[in-house]
């Protein structure tokens, strides 16, 4: 599911679930780096082409059709994380949705997400995600610590997660980070109630 928009400046090409060989013609800017209080998640397009190869999911946003000022990836945890216990490539992990600073409050990450929500696919699938206060971008947004969350909580809530509870390390280091869920409606309510107990560490 390939579509345009209109930001205030630029019209952005978002692109769902791209080869790994677009990649080879896609520049990657060297805004997605690091600043003085914040880092991006990922910051080589080799990343992005890795969860490519790997069976992951891929969204872009592109300036001409060649640069990247955006990109939201589903993957599979990896083996040795707690979530890939459920086996069957049940979990999906949304690993990451980022937008170049000075593309941001357009709507871009909203749009991102959309082609990767509207497969069909994951309403078999438990899709989870980790927002960590350590990698917000709070200078930049002018937004409180409180008011970062809940816009991050407003804009997934629309795609269907809900907040949950889990003893995760990472997310218990810090009241305010958040662990979300997705549950497919396909999804059996014994694979919901494994899940369930797997987000505080009890395989069932």
């Amino acid at each position: 599911m390939n579509h345009s928009i209109k930001t205030k400046k630029d019209r952005v090409h978002i692109e769902a679930n791209p080869t790994p060989d677009r990649f080879q013609s896609l520049i990657f800017p060297s805004g997605f780096t690091k600043y003085d209080r914040y880092t991006s998640i990922y910051t080589r397009k080799e990343e992005l082409t890795h969860f490519v190869e790997k069976n992951g999911r891929v969204a872009l946003a592109l300036l001409d059709n060649q640069v990247i000022i955006g990109f939201a990836v589903l993957d599979y945890p990896e083996e040795t994380e707690r979530w890939a216990r459920l086996g069957g490539k049940i979990v999906m992990a949304l690993k990451a949705v980022e937008v170049l600073r000075e593309e941001r409050n357009c709507g871009i990450a909203r749009k991102l997400l959309f082609p990767l929500f509207s497969d069909v696919g994951l309403e078999e699938k438990i899709v989870y995600l980790t927002a960590c206060s350590w990698t917000w971008d709070l200078e930049y947004s002018g937004l409180s610590l409180w008011g970062y969350r809940n816009m991050l909580i407003a804009l997934y809530s629309g795609f269907g997660f809900i907040e949950s509870g889990t003893n995760e390390l990472n997310i218990c280091l810090k009241p305010e980070n958040i662990f979300m869920v997705r549950k497919g409606k396909n999804v059996v309510q014994k694979i919901q109630e494994k899940f369930k107990w797997l987000r505080f560490g009890v395989s069932i």
